[in-house]
């Protein structure tokens, strides 16, 4: 996560990597790029607060390390973590709505109706939400294309971008880097050092 200054939009922006989310009273912009992960854009309409997670994969209910690892690159962590820091900012758990982007399948050789990464997330934060009774407000999921996402939470307003077939191509390079990250990011998480 990082910050820097929006000239155009005259604010704070704060830009959050895949794993990372930002909750904020301030008005200040959240952004991401993504491809087949979701980011989640919450409010809270009535106290004026918002946020954005950017997760990667929804999890496997089953698995232990979905529970018992504190990394919001799962889904279910990403919505646990972004909604409890909504309530500790004064946030109502009532008032949430959200706006959910992403799922784009930017590996070209993943067929879209199979059960790949970018559908299992999408399938994932539908019912996530649904279960949680927050309504989906807006949405962009699916597709073969990544997207620029800012979300001004103070204002409500989302702004998202397709990307072109180059920037997708990047997207997926990163994608494919930040997986084998993750695979051995969990090969280390299995050994016991002492």
């Amino acid at each position: 996560m990082y910050k820097r200054f929006h000239a155009k939009l005259n604010r704070p922006m704060i830009i959050i990597q895949p794993g990372e989310y930002y909750v904020t009273k301030e008005d200040e912009i959240i952004a991401t790029v993504l491809g087949s992960c979701i980011s989640v854009c919450i409010k809270d309409e009535k106290n004026n607060i918002g946020g954005m997670n950017h997760f990667m994969l929804p999890g496997d209910f089953r698995m232990d390390d979905v529970f018992g690892s504190q990394s919001a690159r799962y889904g279910m962590y990403a919505m646990e973590m972004i909604m409890g820091d909504l309530i500790k900012l004064g946030g109502d758990r009532s008032n949430l709505t959200a706006k959910v982007f992403g799922g784009g399948h930017v590996l070209h050789s993943i067929n879209p109706n199979a059960d790949s990464v970018p559908s299992s997330n999408i399938q994932f934060i539908k019912a996530f939400l649904s279960m949680e009774g927050i309504p989906i407000i807006k949405s962009d999921v699916g597709g073969r294309h990544g997207r620029k996402v800012m979300y001004l939470p103070r204002l409500g307003k989302v702004y998202v971008k397709a990307l072109i077939p180059e920037a997708n191509s990047k997207v997926a390079a990163r994608e494919r880097q930040y997986e084998t990250n993750l695979r051995r990011e969990v090969k280390e998480e299995d050994l016991t050092l002492f």
